[in-house]
């Protein structure tokens, strides 16, 4: 934890010193890492959920609407914030174990 906790100390310089016309390439890089961590996290197998640890399933935009009780047009102004979502080429997907463990982790569980 003291390497990271040195990384930190050095981003909160790097924030505080960098000129106003550079943050948005600060804040960019920061939130692909997040998109990175959080996609991590989203492809590990759920515990004590019930079901299996085997392959993923790539959700149709209508099968993700479904499971999390939303539009298909919010899903899709909202595909590159949700660290679930891949796109091939044109086509929008939806990953079932990192759509079910988002979903749990907004709910708190």
């Amino acid at each position: 934890m003291t390497g990271l906790h040195w990384t930190f100390d050095a981003l909160d310089r790097e924030i505080s010193a960098a000129p106003p016309e550079r943050l948005s390439t600060i804040i960019a890089a920061l939130s692909a890492r997040i998109a990175a961590a959080s996609a991590r996290l989203l492809a590990m197998p759920t515990v004590g959920s019930g079901r299996t640890t085997g392959p993923d399933e790539n959700l149709d935009i209508a099968e993700a609407a479904r499971r999390l009780g939303v539009s298909r047009d919010w899903l899709y102004r909202h595909a590159k914030g949700l660290p679930f979502a891949v796109r091939v080429g044109r086509r929008l997907v939806f990953s079932a174990r990192g759509l079910e463990r988002w979903n749990q982790m907004r709910q708190g569980r």
